[in-house]
């Protein structure tokens, strides 16, 4: 069984009389494991499909399938404990709480899932480790630079221990040096933990590292390199 499915899926956008064709009739799986990347340029539907896939969203037609499971059947709570549950985010925008320390945001979503503080704490302390952030827990987003909000980021999205991570152009607001030590954290996390990452990227930087390249071209699947050693 496929962890990720798109079954001919389309999305379209209504505003007023316009109609905006995000995706068309696109059909897509992914295994367990993966480390791939959704490409293409802005307006290429990338961003639609990991929403999608990520159950922020409902496709117009077809089905997204996650684990086997038909999302379009699922009810708003049920959708929301899925994510809660099954899949981690990282935003190129961080998504940080200001008014949170680092490791109370990396706790975030433990502590909605009723994970005991001692355990939180412990969980998030190894993740800060593994990421080069020792040290920081008890500083506000607003002390840290760029890259180690990212890192806050990717810990937050690795401590419930998800399926899936759905990365969101998470290299467009870091300099070279700094993305090309995240994505290769990131990858170091996927060989040694398993967990599925799906970004959606214009990033030749990001499109380099994954071992699947899905390229995508106004709404459409254009290429699709299946997955690499």
């Amino acid at each position: 069984m496929s962890l990720i499915e798109l079954r001919n899926v389309s999305k379209i956008y209504r505003t007023g009389n316009l109609e905006v064709a995000a995706l068309s009739d696109l059909s897509l799986t992914f295994a367990a494991g993966e480390f791939a990347v959704l490409a293409g340029p802005s307006g290429s539907g990338k961003t639609t499909a990991l929403n999608l896939i990520g159950c922020l969203d409902q496709p117009t037609s077809g089905q997204v399938l996650l684990e086997g499971r038909d999302m379009g059947e699922a009810k708003p709570k049920e959708l929301a404990d899925f994510r809660l549950q099954h899949i981690g985010f990282i935003f190129q925008s961080y998504n940080l709480i200001p008014v949170l320390t680092a490791a109370e945001n990396a706790e975030f979503t433990l502590m909605l899932k009723g994970v005991p503080h001692v355990k939180r704490r412990q969980r998030v302390e190894q993740l800060f480790e593994e990421l080069g952030i020792s040290g920081l827990e008890d500083r506000k987003p607003a002390d840290l630079s760029g890259g180690q909000q990212q890192r806050v980021a990717i810990a937050r999205a690795m401590a419930a221990e998800p399926h899936v991570i759905l990365a969101d152009e998470p290299t467009a607001n870091l300099d070279s040096r700094t993305a090309e030590e995240l994505l290769a954290l990131m990858r170091d996390l996927n060989n040694r933990r398993g967990t599925t990452f799906l970004f959606s990227s214009h990033d030749d930087r990001v499109i380099a590292q994954a071992r699947r390249v899905i390229r995508l071209e106004d709404g459409c699947l254009h290429d699709d390199t299946g997955p690499l050693s």
